[in-house]
Formats: C-alpha cells, structure tokens, sequence
C-alpha cells in the first residue's frame, strides 16, 4: 500500500472492518493484520467475496432508487474505503445535483476518502463515530453540504452490526429518524443469523480482535429498526432479493447472510 495513504496515527497491527471489506473488495488500502482476519473469514465462509460484493451491489442498486425517486441528499454512515460504484458516483449518475456527505471513523477510510473525493464541491467527509448520530448532524460539514429540512437519505450499510446492544444501536436509528423531514429514507443492510447461526457465531469471534466486532442479529430484531419508516417492496431481505437488476436469478438467497431493506419516512 501507497505510505501516502497511511495515517501517522494508524495501527496496523490491529485488523479494521473498513479494511478487511476493502481486501474482500479487491481493494489495495489494507495491510496484513487486515489479510489474516479476511483470510480467516474466508475459511469460514469461502463465499464471503461475493457476499461483500452483493451488500455493496445493494447499496448501489437502494441509491439508484432514492434518485429516482427524488432524492438529492445522501448521509452514508460507516461509508468505508472507496471503490468502484460510490454513493456519489451512483447517485450524480441519476441527478447530477446531488449531494453525499460520507461519515466513517477509520483513519485509512477518512484519508483515502479526503484525496479522492479533493475539490468536489458536492461531496464532503467527516470523521466521526456513528454511535454519537448527534454530532454526525451538528458537524459544521454536514450542515454546509444537507438541508435537513428536506429529504435525506441516511445509509447505514454493513453498519449496525458494527455496534454491541448495550451501545444501543436502536437509539442511533431514533436520532437520524428525528432529525429527518418528510419523504427522507434509511437504508440498512445487516448481518443475520437466522438461517446459519453456527458460522455467523464463528464470524463473530473472528472480529473480536477487530476494531468492531460483528453482531448478528433476528430479522426481527434489523425490522425494528424501520420503526417509524413505511418499509419499501420488497421489504426486509436478503440483499440479493432487493430488486434486482433486470435479468439476475438468485439461488439460495439465505447464503448471502445479510438482510437489507429500505424505509421512508411519510
């Protein structure tokens, strides 16, 4: 990896979400703390690339709708290291006007977020914690870029795994569900357990030595985080299954591991 990318502060040694996604990815910004955890994965769920590149092909495809549907305005929170298909590019794609902010605490994912995304005016990134939505929404770079009066899409995908029950992860969906006007949308997608709890359990322990672990949860339990959202058909699936693209059959939907749904709020 480029050292140009690499933080003064950053601990290599320890594995990073943000970074091992981007090693499954395809991606360069990862060092080898973050290879030895993927490549643990990857004995535990051999189809764990493809399963990364399904979540991020549901991001892309809940984008592409909200624009559609009118949306200009994009929070993606727990955002992670760029490739190929972001938020901006899929979503200036449909209204050449919009508007991302990109929220992640990761030094790797800020600076490398920071350099590529350098003199768009359109687009900003702020380094902060999801579990504090508060000041994610008082950052003086959010309120330049998002009008909170007006609709908002807020994108936590892959995100709310990340946080432990008693961090109250409901609570971070409450706050963004308050602050957003009318017609604004959350998109969420999140590691279930539902239909293979033993190798969720091992996925689990393999991010204890994480910088955040991974917390599987109940299609019950991800449901209640559109509460207060009108949910969109499909509904709460497994990522694959959330409208796809024209032409793609899916077997077996419950090996992705992860559901995804999108709400709106009336």
């Amino acid at each position: 990896m480029d050292s140009e990318w690499i933080p003064p502060e950053v601990d290599s040694r320890r594995p990073s979400v943000a970074r091992v996604y981007d090693y499954l990815l395809g991606g360069a910004h990862n060092f080898a703390s973050d290879r030895d955890l993927a490549t643990g994965l990857l004995r535990v769920e051999p189809q764990a690339r493809e399963l990364a590149r399904a979540n991020r092909a549901f991001l892309r495809r809940a984008v592409r709708a909200l624009a559609e549907d009118g949306v200009s305005q994009f929070v993606d929170i727990g955002s992670g290291i760029p490739t190929q298909g972001n938020v901006h590019e899929v979503a200036q794609g449909v209204d050449p006007h919009a508007r991302v902010v990109y929220v992640d605490n990761d030094d790797v994912a800020v600076a490398h977020s920071r350099a590529l995304l350098a003199g768009d005016d359109r687009v900003t990134v702020i380094q902060a914690d999801m579990r504090d939505p508060a000041g994610i929404l008082a950052a003086p770079e959010l309120k330049d870029l998002v009008d909170l009066s007006e609709p908002v899409a807020f994108l936590l995908v892959a995100a709310l795994h990340l946080i432990k029950h008693e961090e109250d992860p409901a609570g971070i969906v409450a706050a963004l569900r308050e602050a957003a006007a009318p017609g604004s949308a959350l998109v969420v997608s999140h590691l279930t357990h539902e239909a293979q709890p033993t190798k969720t359990a091992a996925i689990g322990k393999l991010y204890d030595r994480a910088t955040s672990p991974a917390v599987s949860r109940s299609h019950a339990e991800i449901l209640r985080f559109f509460d207060g959202w009108d949910l969109l058909g499909p509904g709460l699936v497994y990522v694959p299954l959330w409208r796809p693209d024209e032409g793609e059959a899916v077997t077996d939907p419950e090996r992705f591991l992860v559901f995804g749904g999108v709400g709106r709020r009336a």
